[in-house]
């Protein structure tokens, strides 16, 4: 079994520049970064076990399968699996298909939110 000294945190998200700007921040606080484009590509990531990460977070509305959906099946089949759904819109919080994530935070520029929410969800 492979023992990683360091927090993997898998990012998705279709926006090319919050994966750049995130992949920056969450690297600089120690964290190994894997990116995904879509929900697809992360249930993908997920199959190989040499990428599982300690959390994930994951924007809503993205090509192929969204955000709520790959939740889903996340959480049938990795269920102990930290997700944050990290989304540029409010009402998805009212969504009851988003409960099931462990967490909730709005897209900001300023990343305080997501970073401490990552750092509960990893005990870091």
């Amino acid at each position: 079994m492979e023992r990683r000294t360091m927090n993997r945190i898998l990012i998705a998200d279709d926006e090319e520049a919050l994966q750049r700007l995130y992949k920056e921040e969450f690297e600089e606080d120690g964290y190994e970064v894997l990116l995904a484009g879509n929900g697809k590509e992360v249930l993908a990531l997920l199959e190989d076990p040499a990428h599982l990460p300690d959390v994930i977070v994951m924007d809503i509305r993205m090509p192929e399968l969204d955000g709520i959906a790959t939740l889903r099946a996340i959480k049938e089949k990795y269920p102990p699996l930290p997700v944050i759904l990290c989304s540029a819109y409010s009402e998805f919080k009212q969504d009851f298909s988003t409960w099931a994530s462990d967490d909730y935070v709005v897209k900001s520029s300023d990343l305080t939110e997501l970073k401490e929410a990552v750092k509960r969800l990893t005990k870091k």
